[in-house]
């Protein structure tokens, strides 16, 4: 723990960052700092950190030469080839990337010899430093060739959500000015396979710094469109070197489950391939029954692992055993919950149980806590805990000032993992990332924290609508411009119900005088430019918008008119209307009965119960009803337990239907 001056701290002006500025080709571009707007802090604040916040610039080799594995390429100390290359000159036939589902795998000298020729194929359709290069290939040893390829060439790189709207991606792809597409085509960008392990073009001599791009992250964004966060070289460093929440080196193998487009998955690939040891491409838990996916973890010998918390809290509930093999496993994305983590702790732990915290903007993570039972002793809430290496914590008020120890305020992070901005969002970048009178940066996370006793930090709340929601991070208001961009709405207003697995989204929407659209054209409006974790579950259509005191729309009233039983379960209730005849399912709203059929039983209480549903029309779609992978698999973990079949979480969510779904238990039960 340190105290620094964080002295007059100003708001931060990004520049071109390498030419990723729309109209701007130019390098080597200096980051401006802008010396007005009212202090964050004008006097000594006390910041929480770790020792050391940057190393000394000696300890680095100026250039780190990689000969004999295939590509010339030289890179600068401090980017993430040169984190990856130095295992390729040390460790060349170890195994760099191992796909579980199919057996395919790659040494690091194949991964350094398939990267470098797609980096030379990038180069020759003049993609060069500064450039962005969209992502659309799914989680795989393909993925981390072209990710790596992308980053020798001297671009950056940005994934894409595969499920994501096309017009979403085409945004973002167009925002970014991508210049090409590595994977499958998207938004009508000229598109480079991912080579074979046959000859090539040479990959091209680049020189990189720290402060290049590395990656750039969309996240959702309160003007109603997504934002992207520019993530350089130096912060993935910081990330994968001498990690205090994870350790890691050659032997072990850390699995990749995570979306592509999510930043856990710079935590899988580069904390991994940084420090000599082995990707494992795995199912998520949501595509297996953790029973299941804890064997095919087991089996390819994976010792580590990050899940997201709503994962890890279903998972919890179901096998709470089913991580006691690993070394490390890391969950992140909203707040753990303390009874799910003791459960774990009690049926087979693994050896380290950590709770990672960190925004987008501050590189995966900027703060652990280590979950054990004695650090957990007296605690009714899980902290965030401290500060990862590198980095430092602020907890500042609303007036900027400093806060006492125990008193809620904003937290600040800062130091090598803080990203360098928003592209092309000046004004956002201004606001959220300040910087002291040394330059030093610091990011503004809009998270309310709390020091506790023992120096940890706890979790309170948010200072704005941001909101997680089964690990995604969403801004209401861009649902609620979104949806207000549809003709015939008047008005809209979103907010999040509920908290953990079972949460989900409601929207209140006021038809314009002449009518507007009914809540399945809403959703399916907003289904063409948003992602499907960001529609609303239901919709209420208002007669008048409730005002509060001040003359603004009064949301607690909103809440209120969802008119939820005091103790029915936190879910959307089911459709008014729907026919079951001959099938399992009965019209919604009647009293359940006896189908004479124990599958049938079975899977309309599962159903029912999980979703907070009462009825279970035959046609009836589980995604309509606010389902999702994590109630998926409760789902098919109750059927399992009632039948004594495997039904998977994929069976549910693919299922068109409440019959479908039901053909397919029989199915199984009777083969």
């Amino acid at each position: 723990m340190v105290f620094t001056n964080w002295h007059r701290i100003r708001p931060l002006v990004p520049g071109n960052f390498w030419g990723l500025a729309r109209g701007n080709r130019r390098h080597g571009a200096r980051r401006r700092r802008r010396r007005v707007a009212p202090a964050v802090c004008r006097k000594r604040a006390r910041t929480l950190g770790s020792r050391g916040a940057f190393p000394s610039p000696a300890r680095l080799p100026e250039l780190i030469p990689f000969p004999g594995v295939g590509g010339a390429t030289v890179q600068q100390a401090g980017t993430v080839p040169a984190l990856v290359g130095q295992w390729v000159s040390r460790t060349p036939e170890a195994e760099a990337v191992a796909d579980a589902r199919t057996g395919a795998s790659l040494t690091y000298a194949e991964l350094w010899r398939r990267s470098g020729r797609f980096a030379g194929e990038l180069a020759a359709a003049g993609v060069g430093r500064g450039d962005v290069v969209g992502v659309t290939v799914p989680r795989s040893p393909e993925l981390v060739v072209a990710v790596l390829g992308i980053l020798r060439a001297g671009a950056a790189y940005l994934p894409v959500d595969p499920q994501a709207p096309p017009g979403r991606v085409a945004t973002i792809l167009g925002d970014a000015g991508a210049r090409v597409v590595a994977g499958p085509p998207a938004a009508n960008l000229p598109s480079l396979p991912v080579p074979d392990a046959g000859g090539g073009p040479a990959a091209p001599e680049v020189e990189l710094t720290g402060e290049d791009v590395a990656y750039v992250c969309s996240t959702s964004g309160s003007t109603g469109t997504p934002k992207g966060v520019l993530v350089p070289h130096r912060a993935v460093r910081r990330l994968a070197t001498g990690a205090r929440f994870c350790t890691l080196g050659p032997g072990d193998r850390v699995a990749n489950t995570a979306n592509p487009a999510f930043d856990a998955t710079t935590f899988e690939l580069w904390n991994t391939l940084g420090n000599g040891a082995t990707v494992v491409v795995l199912p998520t838990v949501a595509e297996l029954p953790p029973p299941e996916w804890a064997r095919l973890a087991r089996d390819a010998r994976v010792s580590a692992a990050f899940l997201t918390t709503s994962l890890f809290h279903a998972a919890a509930r179901e096998h709470p055993a089913a991580f006691g093999f690993l070394d490390t496993l890391v969950v992140g994305g909203e707040q753990l919950d303390l009874g799910a983590v003791r459960e774990v702790l009690a049926h087979g732990a693994p050896g380290r149980l950590v709770n990672g915290y960190g925004p987008t903007e501050t590189t995966t993570f900027a703060t652990f806590f280590d979950c054990t039972p004695e650090s957990l002793a007296g605690l009714d809430r899980i902290p965030i805990g401290f500060a990862l290496q590198e980095t430092t914590l602020a907890v500042v008020g609303e007036d900027g000032e400093p806060v006492a120890a125990g008193e809620t305020g904003e937290l600040l992070v800062g130091g090598a993992g803080v990203a360098l901005g928003y592209l092309g969002r000046p004004d956002l970048t201004a606001e959220r990332f300040v910087s002291d009178e040394t330059g030093a940066p610091s990011y503004r996370t809009g998270d309310l924290v709390r020091e506790l006793p023992g120096g940890a930090l706890e979790l309170v709340g948010r200072r704005d609508r941001q909101v997680k929601l089964r690990g995604y991070r969403i801004e209401l208001e861009e649902i609620e411009k979104a949806a207000a961009a549809v003709d015939g709405v008047a008005a809209v207003f979103v907010e999040k119900v509920g908290d953990g697995p079972s949460a989900w989204l409601a929207g209140f929407v006021l038809p314009a005088a002449g009518g507007g659209p009914g809540p399945a054209e809403l959703s399916a409006a907003l289904g063409r430019v948003l992602p499907a974790y960001m529609v609303p579950a239901r919709w209420i259509v208002l007669d008048e918008v409730p005002l509060g005191a001040t003359g603004k729309a009064d949301r607690a009233a909103l809440l209120a008119s969802l008119d939820r039983p005091p103790g029915s379960p936190v879910a959307p209730p089911g459709p008014a209307a729907g026919s079951a005849a001959g099938v399992l399912g009965r019209p919604s709203g009647e009293p359940p009965r006896s189908s004479g059929e124990p599958a049938g039983d079975v899977l309309e209480r599962a159903w029912r119960e999980v979703l907070g549903v009462t009825g279970t029309p035959a046609d009836a779609n589980f995604l309509d009803l606010g389902g999702n992978s994590i109630l998926a698999m409760q789902v098919a973990s109750r059927v399992r337990s009632g039948l004594g079949i495997v039904l998977e979480p994929a069976d549910v969510l693919l299922a068109e239907s409440f019959g479908e779904l039901a053909t397919r238990v029989r199915e199984l039960q009777h083969p």
